[in-house]
C-alpha cells in the first residue's frame, strides 16, 4: 500500500507501518466505550482469590495467563500475568485507582472493617479528603482499590 491510506471497512495503513481497521460506519465508532479493566499481576490465580474473596467477583474464563471477572452487568476485571503481556509492562502496581463509590461513611467503615477480616493491606486507612471520606486498600500485587463515599468539602 506504500504507506497510503485505505478507506472504508477497510485495512488502513499509515507512513510508519502502523496498521488499523477501519470501523464500517460511524455507529461502530460510537458504541465503542470502555468495558473491560486490564490489571497486570505477578499470579492470575492469587489475584482471582483476593477479588473473590474482598469483591466477590466471579471468574468468567481463567487459564495460567488470564483471567476475566465480572464487576457487573457492562464491566468486567481482566488479570493479565505480567511476563506475558506485549506491548512490554512498563508501569507499576499503584499507577491507578479501581474506584467503588458507596452511599455514606458508615459503609466506608463497615468494608474497612470487613476488609481488615480478611487480611487486606491497607495504603490510607478511613478518612476525609476534599472529595470525600475514604479508604485504600491493595490487592497482592499492591493494585489500589479505593472505597468513599462523597461529601461536601
Amino acid at each position: 500500500m506504500n504507506g497510503k491510506l485505505r478507506a472504508h471497512n477497510r485495512l488502513l495503513t499509515t507512513p510508519d507501518s502502523m496498521a488499523c481497521y477501519q470501523a464500517s460506519s460511524t455507529t461502530e465508532m460510537r458504541n465503542a466505550h470502555p468495558n473491560i479493566i486490564l490489571l497486570f499481576v505477578k499470579s492470575p490465580k492469587a489475584s482471582i482469590k483476593f477479588y473473590q474473596a474482598v469483591l466477590e467477583f466471579k471468574v468468567i474464563e481463567e487459564s495460567p495467563t488470564f483471567a476475566m471477572l465480572t464487576l457487573n452487568d457492562s464491566t468486567m476485571l481482566g488479570l493479565w500475568a505480567t511476563e506475558g503481556v506485549e506491548p512490554k509492562v512498563t508501569s507499576t502496581p499503584g499507577a491507578m485507582e479501581i474506584g467503588i463509590q458507596v452511599d455514606d461513611r458508615n459503609i466506608v467503615d463497615q468494608l474497612c472493617v470487613d476488609w481488615q477480616t480478611k487480611s487486606v493491606i491497607f495504603a490510607q486507612s478511613p478518612t476525609k479528603l476534599d472529595f470525600g471520606y475514604t479508604f485504600v486498600g491493595l490487592d497482592p500485587d499492591g493494585h489500589r482499590i479505593r472505597v468513599f463515599a462523597p461529601e461536601a468539602p
